[in-house]
């Protein structure tokens, strides 16, 4: 996947977060709702992991294709 492709990724999820978020405004959200939400949130935060790494890969000199998605356990302990 190359940077445009994740970055691609990156804004369909936001935009879905975003829906889902403003569907329930003022309204708490189902158990469903709130699994999508929370998977969007992984997703995103792998996929801006995605690309910091490729970009560092590239700074680096190295080839940004072998940077991998990280698991959930690894990205969502991220300090923000």
């Amino acid at each position: 996947m190359d940077d445009s492709s994740v970055l691609s990724r990156i804004n369909q999820l936001a935009d879905e977060e975003l829906a889902l978020e403003e569907a329930h405004v003022g309204r708490p959200m189902s158990a469903d709702d709130e699994r999508r939400l929370h998977a969007l949130e992984v997703e995103l935060d792998q996929c801006w992991d995605l690309l910091r790494q490729r970009r560092a890969r590239r700074a680096a000199g190295q080839d940004p294709e072998l940077a991998d998605v990280r698991p959930e356990d690894v990205v969502e302990r991220y300090l923000q």
